[in-house]
């Protein structure tokens, strides 16, 4: 639950990543860095809060060079402190100095960070992060820095997007099953890398492809051409199907998918699998907007705005902390009173995690006056964790492992509830074998973490 970008060959280096950075805030709000490369020496500022607060003009002005990495973060491994903040900046061994920008969870990192603690490893960080720049430069003393990367990854296991930098090169790595997107694209001279395809919208740059599963790309400095080569490690692909859900943002390409679209076809899949006799179709804003667009031209019934959002306040499923989340739910959304009295209403959204925000709003809408509340949901029931990097709550949280669907919607008081079945998400998607669905059906792609209770207390929400 990350965004990374990166750039090479561009004389605005730092100001892109900061408008790159800008456009991926969705995937992180906690904490916000930027590294660049420029006569020898890395030049880095990190600190916690949203992009436009951490950076300033001055800020950008003392960042010089024409590569740089950036990082937005939201936590799943390691607190939210400013040590854990990112890009990871380090001097190794023979002088070179690196940074690092990850996204994404390893599941042996407990084992990893024992190991290398054992063997005099010093970790300045609570993040699993900090474990790549400690292999990497284990392998120093024996490889190059593209050897050394490659022999890292032999050993983490679970999800990785890096984006790295180190004596002028820009490299991009992505496991091998490819949990999280990473695009690579063009501005005039320079290579571009992000997260996401939207913030190559921003740059007007021009995108090029995904960076494959399994793939590392590298940049060297002023070069117009990119050198690929492949992990050792090889795997089936399993690109997180959430991201599609509700993670990306809808203008973006990822997987070779465009988002909005997706979403609108999962809107479809859910009408045709339980209509329902309603007056409109209205969304839970913003994440079921889309979806919702699909269910109103599926059934030919009118689409509304009946919930309106205040902008001004953060995505309730990310934010840390429980008490956060019910006061963001309270202040998000305020209704249209002419468009919810007397109204049977057909409301989508695009996942039931908790149930918090759920229940709020449709209490609300109960208190509106709606004649008959019809909730659908644009994915299957969330019943298992996951371990990729996606803050998903521990399995005694998920509201899908406490009730039914027919429990969940006497005890929320509406008329009807349906998720969205597994083969519907999958027909809504391109390659569907290509696809981690393991919060729906437990089918991990990975082994897990060898002590799963330490990891979800000690690295997942610390």
């Amino acid at each position: 639950m990350c965004g990374i970008f990166g750039i090479s060959g561009h004389e605005e280096a730092a100001r892109l990543a900061y408008f790159g950075l800008y456009a991926l805030q969705h995937r992180g709000q906690e904490s916000a860095g930027i590294a660049t490369w420029a006569d020898g020496e890395i030049h880095s500022h990190v600190g916690m809060g949203l992009v436009p607060d951490v950076f300033t003009e001055e800020v950008l002005v003392h960042l010089p060079g024409d590569v740089s990495v950036g990082h937005v973060r939201y936590s799943t491994t390691g607190r939210p402190e400013p040590r854990n903040a990112q890009p990871l900046t380090v001097r190794m061994r023979g002088g070179m100095q690196l940074s690092l920008a990850h996204n994404g969870n390893l599941t042996n990192a407990a084992e990893l960070r024992a190991e290398l603690e054992d063997a005099g490893a010093i970790f300045q960080t609570t993040s699993d992060s900090e474990i790549f720049l400690h292999l990497i430069s284990h392998c120093l003393k024996d490889m190059s820095l593209e050897e050394a990367i490659l022999s890292a990854c032999d050993r983490v296991e679970g999800a990785y997007c890096l984006m790295i930098q180190a004596g002028g090169k820009l490299i991009a790595v992505r496991d091998p099953h490819g949990f999280h997107p990473l695009v690579m694209g063009r501005l005039g001279d320079a290579w571009v890398f992000a997260s996401e395809s939207c913030a190559f919208d921003l740059l007007e740059a021009e995108r090029l492809r995904g960076v494959r599963p399994g793939e590392m790309v590298v940049i060297e400095h002023g070069a117009l051409e990119y050198r690929s080569f492949a992990l050792r490690k090889s795997a089936p692909v399993r690109q997180c199907i959430f991201e599609l859900v509700y993670f990306a943002r809808p203008d973006s390409v990822i997987f070779g998918e465009d988002v909005y679209q997706c979403r609108k076809r999962m809107g479809l899949e859910l009408v045709k699998e339980a209509p329902a006799d309603v007056d409109c179709v209205i969304p839970f804003p913003d994440s079921g907007v889309y979806a919702s667009l699909g269910v109103a031209q599926g059934a030919g019934v009118p689409y509304e705005h009946a919930l309106i959002r205040n902008h001004y306040v953060g995505r309730t499923f990310i934010q840390p902390s429980q008490s956060m989340r019910q006061f963001s739910v309270r202040v998000k959304i305020n209704p249209v009173h002419s468009m919810i009295e007397g109204k049977r209403l057909f409301v989508v959204d695009d996942s039931i995690v908790r149930g918090t925000t759920v229940r709020t709003r449709v209490a609300k809408l109960r208190d509106m006056g709606a004649k008959e509340v019809h909730f659908r949901v644009s994915c299957p029931p969330i019943r298992h964790g996951c371990f990729y990097g996606i803050d998903f709550p521990s399995t005694r949280e998920l509201v899908a492992v406490q009730h039914g669907p027919e429990e969940l919607a006497a005890l929320l008081g509406l008329d009807s509830l349906h998720y969205l079945s597994l083969e519907g998400l999958k027909r809504s998607v391109s390659c569907p074998d290509q696809y981690c669905t393991a919060c729906f059906d437990g089918c991990y792609p990975t082994p897990l973490p060898a002590v799963q209770d330490k990891y979800s207390l000690e690295y997942a929400r610390k």
